[in-house]
């Protein structure tokens, strides 16, 4: 598909070839399994999809020019909106004011930090997942920090259950596929005993009845810690001592969505502008850039095999550590 496209977007850029553009759209739809329910629908996407097309290879021309650090492809977000995606895939809702507030790491020197920190490498990080069209990254996000602590405390990482959280973390003020507060997903596991594994509670992309069973309990926490509002020294250390963080960035723009690989340092990410949760699986560097390591959970057709690497130390960019949790068990 990679190779399809570069041949492609070269037609593209010579001659606007409208053939090239039909056997590339094909192959996309063949690749994710697209299927429009009528003529309408299938007009509007493929019209989106191009859209989409011209962006990416503005975009990535641009990038072979030194202009950018990241390059976009095609992957199976390609026919949605932005505002699409940003209202059925970034559920986020913002922390309201906590008194929990953790100042354990604003004292740490960077210099006494490691280089660079890959959980992967340890265990610590399960498979990619891809939430579907169901605004749940909140239950994503905070159970993929979760697996990590009970990876360290277990010796054995096994998958938690979003779905649990979905259908279940309304008791605390949760909205299922409509969105969660990262804490408040937290709070549920802590007053109700624990969280179920996803083998005994699958994922089903939608709201659902809770039938939590305690049969089925995988995981428990007693408290969760917030760390300094965008502080990235904090967030820096947390990640090196204590493990996966879930964070919360601005995922609002065409650049995200369309993410295929490279640093992304997008200008234009307001750090104010919050709306998705993902987890901090380490940090490092590139080429002297500073980055995290960020597990998005779009499916592994999204970014670098599911993951992001966020310009770090620039000025919180994306509000990367506006709002930063990790849970005690």
């Amino acid at each position: 598909m990679d190779l399809r496209l570069s041949a492609v977007l070269l037609l593209l850029t010579n001659s606007c070839s409208s053939s090239a553009t039909n056997i590339l759209w094909e192959d996309w739809k063949n690749q994710h399994g697209k299927v429009y329910d009528n003529q309408t629908e299938l007009i509007f996407r493929r019209t989106v999809w191009d859209k989409n097309l011209l962006m990416l290879l503005r975009h990535n021309q641009e990038a072979s020019a030194g202009k950018h650090s990241f390059i976009l492809g095609l992957n199976h977000l390609a026919d949605m909106t932005a505002e699409e995606i940003n209202e059925r895939l970034n559920g986020l809702k913002m922390e309201e004011p906590l008194d929990l507030r953790n100042d354990t790491f604003r004292d740490m020197n960077d210099l006494s930090l490691p280089i660079s920190v890959d959980w992967r490498i340890s265990g610590l990080v399960g498979p990619v997942r891809n939430q579907g069209l169901c605004g749940s990254c909140w239950a994503f996000s905070s159970l993929g920090a979760l697996e990590g602590q009970m990876k360290k405390r277990t010796g054995s990482l096994v998958m938690l259950s979003p779905q649990n959280l979905v259908d279940c973390g309304t008791k605390e003020g949760n909205l299922g596929c409509r969105g969660g507060y990262i804490t408040k997903a937290y709070s549920y596991i802590i007053h109700n005993g624990g969280v179920d594994s996803e083998n005994s509670y699958p994922y089903e992309h939608q709201n659902g009845k809770c039938r939590y069973s305690l049969k089925g309990r995988a995981a428990y926490c007693s408290s969760f810690h917030v760390l300094q509002r965008g502080d990235e020294l904090a967030l820096q250390a947390a990640v090196a001592s204590v493990g996966p963080v879930a964070v919360a960035v601005n995922a609002m723009l065409p650049s995200f969505h369309m993410y295929k690989g490279g640093l992304y340092n997008a200008p234009d990410c307001n750090p104010k502008l919050i709306n998705h949760a993902v987890l901090v699986v380490g940090y490092g560097a590139d080429k002297g850039q500073d980055y995290w390591l960020v597990k998005n959970s779009w499916g592994t057709e999204w970014g670098e095999g599911g993951f992001i690497r966020i310009a770090r130390n620039k000025k919180n960019l994306c509000g990367i550590a506006t709002l930063a949790v990790y849970p005690t068990l």
